[in-house]
């Protein structure tokens, strides 16, 4: 009877390939390999594609000097600087809060945090707050094509206007 079983047991899995454990081993050994393969492969393409994120440039041109007209204080927000012009001198103060980096406001006084209360006067020092230093000053010079320019990797003493 045994003989008969395995018989017939040849006879309708002749057609049907048989799947024994061996092979779904080897199947599910090459299917793992092959996607270790794939996963290392775009792992070291990410690994290869450089990280560097760059900002905006330090050093930016604002402008003619005849766009600020004397006994302006202009703040732009997107290059967090505040440009000052007094008669024909030019100046940049930074508007990066010294505490910890919220943007400031021009106000009447100086300048004014709205973040944690700090102030500051015209001349970005600080009057009150938690702010721990004064506001930056920044280089400010004239480009060869006769615009302001402001350098954010160089600061200056404050009260150096640049003389237009």
């Amino acid at each position: 009877m045994a003989g008969e079983s395995t018989a017939a047991h040849k006879q309708s899995g002749a057609d049907e390939p048989v799947m024994n454990r061996r092979r779904a081993l080897a199947w599910l050994s090459s299917f793992g390999l092959f996607g270790s393969a794939i996963l290392s492969a775009f792992s070291n393409f990410i690994f290869i594609k450089p990280r560097a994120t760059y900002g905006q440039p330090q050093r930016f041109n604002i402008g003619k000097p005849d766009e600020y007209p004397s006994g302006t204080r202009i703040s732009l927000d997107t290059r967090r600087v505040c440009v000052i012009r007094e008669g024909n001198k030019v100046a940049a103060i930074s508007i990066t809060c010294t505490h910890l980096g919220c943007i400031v406001g021009v106000a009447d006084t100086g300048f004014a945090c709205p973040c944690h209360g700090s102030r500051f006067d015209q001349d970005g020092n600080v009057t009150g707050g938690p702010a721990p230093k004064p506001l930056p000053w920044y280089k400010v010079s004239l480009a060869p094509n006769g615009e302001i320019e402001i350098d954010k990797d160089v600061e200056v003493e404050p009260g150096s206007y640049l003389t237009v």
